[in-house]
């Protein structure tokens, strides 16, 4: 695959992601839901946006300076355009309280990001190991 369009391929994941939400979003409601049944679909909100979240940093990896960032910020305006989509769907609602639980979902995926990504300073690799953020002079000189 050629590089320039390598960052066009990734960005279908949550692409395709964002067109799962946008369905379940226009399902109508039933009505009201016994109480364990409302906490798996706010688990659902914070997966689902999690996932989205780190869907997006990986496409915009090598397109951007701070592909988090950028990330965190797609995705949060989706969730917004998400809640306004559903007060058009039957027995649906929108409230800025599903936001607050979908950007529950966006900073675990942004801690757990940050998390792996995070390597001790002075961290050495080893020969044939990629260098990775210690960048080539670092791997070269061995430190």
């Amino acid at each position: 695959m050629n590089r320039p369009n390598r960052p066009l391929l990734r960005a279908v994941l949550p692409l395709a992601l964002m067109g799962v939400i946008f369905f379940l979003s226009a399902q109508p409601a039933a009505g009201h839901y016994p109480w364990w049944e409302v906490g798996l679909r706010k688990l659902g909100h914070v997966t689902g946006y999690a996932l989205l979240t780190a869907g997006w940093w990986w496409a915009l990896r090598g397109v951007t300076g701070r592909p988090l960032l950028w990330a965190i910020g797609i995705s949060l305006a989706y969730a917004c355009t998400d809640e306004y989509h559903q007060t058009f769907v039957r027995g649906r609602e929108g409230t800025p309280r599903d936001v607050l639980i979908d950007a529950i979902g966006m900073a675990i995926a942004a801690l757990l990001i940050n998390r792996i990504n995070r390597r001790p300073r002075g961290a050495k690799t080893k020969p044939g190991q990629d260098a990775g953020r210690l960048g080539k002079r670092a791997y070269e000189s061995g430190t």
